[in-house]
């Protein structure tokens, strides 16, 4: 047994990090889950890095990595930070703690990231598959050539430009994270005495990996063509793997996926786990029980998972879909009615299709009927589309540029029944037949398709295929079918189309991924799940299918909650009797709501909607405190509304985020944190109240509006709530107030994030303050924090707390 204080990379862990870390290895020498509730400055990063480098080093454990997985980009550079730590303080006879951080292809694709060799962000997956597919059949067996000609060609390509004197040759190595290629910024090509235009593109990075791979009769892994020593390195972040792998002229991506088996600590997002595809193609291989996996902010586990597991296809996909069956089918049809088949070189044969649909064991009548299939699946939906339109926006062709966003469902979501597109495709004649052969149809066009145009790319007919055959599989009360209809701008459709504003797509949403997350976690040999947001603990394992691994599987799941440790005075916690923000309360903002309203029309004169007013009086009260406050609002359309109130009340500035692109909100922030207190607006649902840093100075104070529940008239949060009622039995509960109370604990826990951070922390809503039917103060924490205050007495707790700091 190792020593975990060894690998601890502080000279003294605090006591939740002792008992957090030995419940860790104790759990998961059994093959359990620790499940951490603890506040910021419990130091969960660490704990859970030590803990399961402590069990991969131990000979006595089959452990032999530790797979970290989280959804915010600064968690994962906690952990980079914290492997570091660890790796700087390790025993001077003790090797590196190796790691890698992962990464998508598109971040570490030399060509890509300097928008050279005609890649780009738009066809950097498809590029690099067929570069690689070409570079492949190059040297493969039975090729033209070997991999170490092609990357000497490239070489002798770039030094034939810099010796020809041309000027500017010398500029023309391809450079990337710091580091020059010896190959050109243009991709290179091989042809061997055929005609000129005949020559094949590969990539020479691709070409290199291929070269250092062991050979197949070897005893060798992939890990042998890694042309640098990976197991003194300690962590490899990505620009580090990049400029080690550009420097030996072989391939990031190629390198990443061949050292995931090796290293001690592989860094990444939830998607590396779930998503079935990346699963398939890329991680597959730590999804065993030597691993042992760490789940942070494991509070949006459930929400993430649920998004990756559901599934959709667009209306253009099925557009394209249509296209590739019609020129798959088009050299039998006309080979059977004695035509030439029109398309020139790059259009498959008769030959190549018929050997094809034998391969694939699919007949000409089964691609004939599924081409039937996509059309009338495409006519269906236009017209369901446009009946929706007509009834719910009545003119819409002549105002395309006022729709937002809609869901048109197929089935009353709270009933669950079978959906109302399998109900017509089974009355239009399209057997279960027709559904379960899409799969296997689609198949065969990529293949026929890929051979006919001798190029690899990703084609849309699999994709129908996949999801059709989902629709047809999956049930009817776990899952939710509708159209969704997103809005976007083709000025190339008619100008009277709804596909001018609006992209159109089925999508079938997978209402509880409890099921999908379990059986996941099932894999792992064990693990850690942590956040500072996971209470009520009994929902959280309910929800994320770890009850069922306790109860069914016999694998231990314990509990700890750490609160905050850092001194009390430093802080002041408000839970405030406000009126219950809710739309029947407070209206829309610059409307009266239906009370007020009522009593307008009685006779009582009324200036303002009295819970506004309520609302603008409180938070103007904390916003005036020294230095920086934060603002959150349960949408953006409140936050505007409170924006233009406090400008009004306070003399400082006051930001307001909107739903935006990353670097505007990136922007935003930088402006927050500079010079003096500000304050800066925000929703609840957006980026700059989970993930962010607000430690030190940079935020005194944060006012959370209302309980953030989601829009409860949306088809997809019905059909949610129906489904938690049957797997849960509290439906509102689980999938609507957890979390919401959750996304509020968030933002309010932005401010107290060190021992020496001071601040005012206020949840506003009587909600969290009272006991009552639709009370959420049992999901705050037990630890007495919040105090409950009435309004009129929130200014005498804020003036206490200036009292206290400046004694």
């Amino acid at each position: 047994m190792t020593n975990w204080r060894s690998i601890f990379g502080h000279e003294q862990p605090y006591d939740e990090q002792v008992d957090g870390i030995e419940t860790a290895v104790d759990t998961a020498r059994d093959d359990g889950y620790t499940v951490i509730e603890g506040a910021c400055g419990t130091g969960k990063t660490m704990i859970a890095l030590t803990a399961g480098i402590d069990l991969v080093r131990d000979p006595d454990t089959d452990y032999e990595r530790v797979f970290v997985l989280t959804s915010v980009k600064q968690q994962l550079r906690q952990f980079e930070a914290d492997l570091e730590t660890i790796n700087a303080n390790l025993p001077d006879d003790w090797n590196p703690v190796s790691g890698l951080t992962l990464v998508g292809k598109a971040d570490v694709c030399p060509y890509n990231r300097e928008k050279a060799g005609g890649v780009d962000d738009g066809n950097v997956y498809d590029r690099c598959e067929s570069l690689r597919d070409r570079t492949r059949d190059l040297t493969g067996e039975g090729g033209e050539t070997t991999a170490g000609t092609l990357t000497a060609r490239a070489r002798q390509q770039q030094t034939g430009l810099a010796d020809s004197g041309r000027a500017g040759a010398a500029g023309r190595f391809l450079e990337t994270a710091g580091e020059t290629a010896a190959y050109p910024p243009e991709m290179p090509t091989y042809g061997d005495g055929g005609p000129v235009g005949a020559e094949t593109e590969y990539c020479p990075f691709y070409a290199r990996y291929l070269e250092d791979l062991p050979d197949e009769e070897s005893e060798g892994d992939a890990s042998e063509a890694v042309p640098f020593d990976f197991t003194s390195a300690g962590l490899l972040a990505p620009e580090d793997l990049i400029a080690r792998s550009v420097r030996h002229g072989t391939c990031p991506h190629s390198v990443m996926g061949a050292l995931l088996g090796h290293v001690e600590v592989v860094i990444g997002n939830y998607y590396h786990a779930f998503d079935p595809t990346t699963t398939t193609a890329f991680t597959g291989a730590l999804l065993d029980d030597s691993t042992f996996v760490v789940c942070d902010e494991a509070h949006m586990l459930e929400p993430r998972v649920r998004a990756l597991v559901s599934d959709g296809v667009a209306d253009a996909t099925l557009r394209d879909a249509e296209t590739e069956l019609s020129r798959v089918i088009q050299p039998l049809k006309f080979e059977r009615e004695g035509r030439q088949a029109q398309g020139g070189s790059k259009t498959a044969d008769a030959d190549l299709v018929r050997g094809e649909l034998a391969d694939g064991d699919v007949s000409f009548e089964e691609l004939n009927r599924t081409l039937e299939f996509v059309q009338d699946l495409r006519s269906e939906l236009d017209r369901r589309v446009t009946a929706h339109l007509d009834r719910n926006h009545r003119g819409w062709q002549s105002n395309l540029t006022e729709l937002g966003d809609d869901e048109i469902p197929l089935r009353d979501p709270q009933e669950p029944a079978e959906d109302e597109l399998t109900e017509w495709a089974a009355n239009a004649g399209y057997s279960d037949a027709v559904w379960v052969r899409v799969e296997a149809v689609g198949a065969v066009v990529e293949r026929v398709l890929n051979e006919a145009e001798d190029e690899e790319r990703t084609r849309a007919a699999p994709a129908v295929g996949r999801v059709l055959g989902e629709w047809y599989r999956r049930g009817h009360t776990d899952y939710f079918r509708e159209i969704e209809l997103e809005r976007t701008w083709n000025e190339t459709e008619p100008a009277d189309s709804w596909r001018r504003a609006y992209t159109a797509r089925l999508a079938l949403h997978n209402c509880v991924p409890s099921d999908a997350i379990g059986e996941r976690l099932g894999t792992f040999g064990g693990g850690i799940l942590m956040s500072a947001t996971l209470e009520p603990m009994d929902a959280f394992t309910e929800v994320t299918g770890l009850d069922y691994l306790a109860r069914e599987e016999d694998r231990p799941v314990v509990e700890r909650r750490y609160g905050l440790h850092f001194p009390e005075a430093n802080r002041e916690s408000f839970a405030v009797a406000a009126p219950k923000f809710t739309y029947d309360n407070r209206g829309a903002p610059g409307e009266a709501s239906e009370a007020h309203r009522a009593s307008s029309e009685a006779g009582e004169q009324r200036p303002q909607n009295p819970t506004r007013t309520h609302y603008a009086d409180a938070i103007a009260k904390v916003a005036r405190l020294p230095g920086n406050v934060l603002v959150g609002m349960p949408s953006y359309a409140e936050a505007e509304w409170t924006a233009g109130v406090l400008e009004d009340r306070i003399d400082k500035p006051v930001l307001l985020d909107a739903a935006s692109d990353d670097e505007t909100t990136q922007s935003l922030k930088s402006e927050f944190f500079a010079g003096d207190g500000k304050v800066l607006v925000t929703s609840l649902r957006g980026t700059l109240t989970e993930g962010v840093d607000y430690s030190g100075d940079r935020l005194s104070a944060a006012v959370v509006c209302g309980v953030p529940i989601v829009n409860t008239s949306s088809p997809r949060t019905k059909a949610v709530r129906r489904a938690y009622d049957d797997e849960f039995g509290d439906g509102f509960t689980y999938a609507l107030t957890i979390p919401a109370v959750r996304k509020a604990r968030q933002a309010i826990g932005r401010v107290i994030r060190s021992p020496e951070d001071v601040g005012v922390r206020v949840l506003l809503d009587e909600r969290y303050a009272r006991d009552s039917w639709d009370s959420v103060r049992p999901y705050l924490p037990d630890d007495g924090e919040f105090q409950p205050v009435s309004p009129d007495m929130l200014e005498h707790g804020l003036d206490r707390f200036r009292s206290r700091l400046s004694q």
